[in-house]
């Protein structure tokens, strides 16, 4: 008998949705001086790789049930050179075993041919996430390798940056900008890869600062799942992220990361209860918002 087909990514995804009731993602961004007292390392690689994988899969079990996703910061555990990135594999191990959240890979890879293949398999093998955050700069050959056998992906399009607008706002001979010809590239790159719910398996960074631009993406793109970070500590709010939304409240992933995770007193050893109950705030946040614009 041949295996079974994996599930359609932005199918997924969006059943994780429905399952919390709120397009809730916490990011994990670790950082060893943001991190509890009790878990505070002492000097070396090795140490601090321990303590935010430790604290990592803390945040994991403390978020469960409150949002649909978790998105896996890589600059954070790589930095720590062998170390972190066995950590990263270890965290995202984790994840993947909780059984009830999507697992995104953040690591803005892109290349071409058969480097974009290696780094794709990467995300499949040891990482094994079910999303990948990518550049979309060298085209589609930097894109397609990455989706496939039940994975999707984000392609930066308009990220939450500010320095971002120096190149995302150019405007083209067309008169698109930078960013409205990504979207338009992405958008033809996900038109044959969507599920039984209509989403593309190739999803679009649309940053939660960046309201003004939102709207006008959302009509470029109509079948890309948007991952939306920027929510909370950089200063976006529920107004902020409505617009990448489509008409039905569906379409987009909303990430929260500092407010969420470091939303506790250093000295505090129940830190834990801290984060789900920051968790729970963002989740609710988000339904009321949506439940408002609907």
């Amino acid at each position: 008998m041949a295996p079974a087909e994996p599930e359609h990514p932005a199918d997924r995804l969006l059943r994780r949705i429905d399952a919390v009731g709120a397009p809730a993602c916490v990011g994990l961004d670790p950082v060893v001086e943001r991190l509890p007292a009790a878990l505070r390392p002492a000097a070396g690689d090795a140490a601090a790789a321990a303590a935010i994988e430790a604290f990592s899969i803390g945040v994991i079990e403390a978020v469960r049930g409150a949002v649909a996703a978790v998105k896996v910061q890589a600059a954070c555990f790589e930095r720590h050179g062998a170390d972190g990135a066995a950590a990263l594999a270890r965290v995202l191990a984790a994840a993947r075993a909780a059984g009830d959240l999507e697992v995104i890979l953040d690591y803005k890879r892109g290349d071409i041919g058969i480097s974009a293949d290696h780094y794709a398999a990467s995300a499949r093998g040891p990482m094994a996430a079910g999303w990948t955050t990518v550049s979309a700069y060298l085209g589609a050959d930097s894109l397609l390798p990455f989706l496939g056998a039940g994975h999707g992906a984000f392609a930066l399009v308009r990220t939450s940056n500010p320095s971002g607008d120096a190149v995302q706002s150019l405007r083209l001979a067309d008169g698109r900008s930078v960013a409205e010809a990504v979207a338009d590239l992405v958008a033809a790159c996900g038109a044959e890869r969507c599920g039984t719910s209509g989403f593309s398996a190739l999803g679009a960074v649309v940053g939660a600062t960046k309201p003004a631009d939102a709207a006008a993406l959302r009509g470029r793109m109509p079948r890309q799942m948007f991952l939306v970070p920027g929510y909370g500590a950089q200063g976006g709010g529920i107004d902020d992220v409505l617009p990448c939304f489509r008409p039905d409240g569906r379409g987009a992933l909303v990430t929260a990361s500092r407010s969420v995770i470091y939303a506790f007193d250093p000295a505090d050893r129940q830190w834990v209860d801290a984060v789900r109950r920051a968790a729970d705030a963002l989740r609710h946040e988000l339904a009321a918002g949506l439940g408002v614009r609907s």
